[in-house]
């Protein structure tokens, strides 16, 4: 079955949605990506908090709108951490968000985050690759690279789904979002999305952000994926190269409103 395409109208209806609510995103994430990070969250509207200190992020679980999980740069301390804060957020129904960064290519992070995912995580949002190993159907990727399209690894997405009960995005240059039932699909951005370092890590915070709205997970995080496209693509045209890609694609981010999107 073809997926829907995910509809303008609803993204820019839930932006204001999430403008209003600005969630507390509790944030964590890899060492290289944390400034850019907290930077989309506040040029989208939600408000970023980087806490890793395994005492206060199992507290801050229990208090934040929603929490990320990135293992993009984790360690044995880290992992503590993070296991803390989603036993919590589990506890107090909190719900989180997975990025699971290279899993197809590391054991450990691999292991780790299979564990997690008895925590039942709201959302999880990866490359193809990465979804395809999370699924247990490959394991492959260059680093924290794809080596697969997301198209490909969309079968593998719709059984993630449905053996999570998680909303599942496996993005490229087309992202598929899906529960296992429904797919719908959320075109745009730009190559120049995937020549600096976080855009993809930063979207794992904004879907995170984005499960603590009301209504339908799986459009609320097509939503997001729809924003970060939509300012990628605005961006792309006002830069030059990577290096002013990111102070314009953060303007478009701020700049995008309900008139635009329509």
């Amino acid at each position: 079955m073809q997926p829907d395409l995910h509809s303008r109208t609803l993204a820019a209806h839930t932006l204001q949605q999430f403008r209003i609510l600005s969630p507390l995103t509790h944030c964590m994430t890899n060492d290289v990506v944390q400034n850019f990070t907290a930077n989309t969250l506040l040029a989208s509207g939600a408000s970023p908090a980087m806490v890793i200190e395994p005492e206060e992020a199992r507290q801050f679980a229990a208090i934040a709108s929603a929490l990320l999980i990135n293992v993009g740069t984790l360690t044995r301390s880290r992992a503590e951490a993070m296991r803390a804060a989603t036993e919590q957020a589990h506890i107090a129904k909190t719900p989180w968000t997975l990025d699971p960064v290279a899993v197809g290519a590391l054991d450990y992070r691999r292991r780790f985050c299979l564990e997690l995912l008895s925590l039942k995580p709201r959302a999880i949002r990866g490359n193809a690759s990465e979804i395809l190993a999370l699924a247990g159907l490959a394991a492959g990727g260059r680093g924290v690279d794809t080596t697969d399209t997301a198209v490909s690894a969309l079968p593998a997405a719709q059984a993630l789904a449905r053996q999570t009960g998680a909303v599942v995005a496996v993005t490229g240059e087309v992202d598929y979002v899906t529960d296992g039932q429904r797919t719908v699909s959320v075109t745009g951005g730009d190559v120049l999305m995937t020549r600096v370092v976080g855009t993809g890590c930063a979207l794992s915070a904004v879907v995170a952000a984005s499960c603590a709205l009301p209504g339908n997970t799986l459009d609320n995080v097509a939503s997001a994926c729809s924003w970060m496209k939509q300012a990628g693509q605005s961006a792309a045209k006002r830069s030059q190269g990577p290096g002013s890609f990111i102070p314009a694609f953060l303007d478009a981010l701020y700049h995008l409103n309900a008139e635009e999107q329509v």
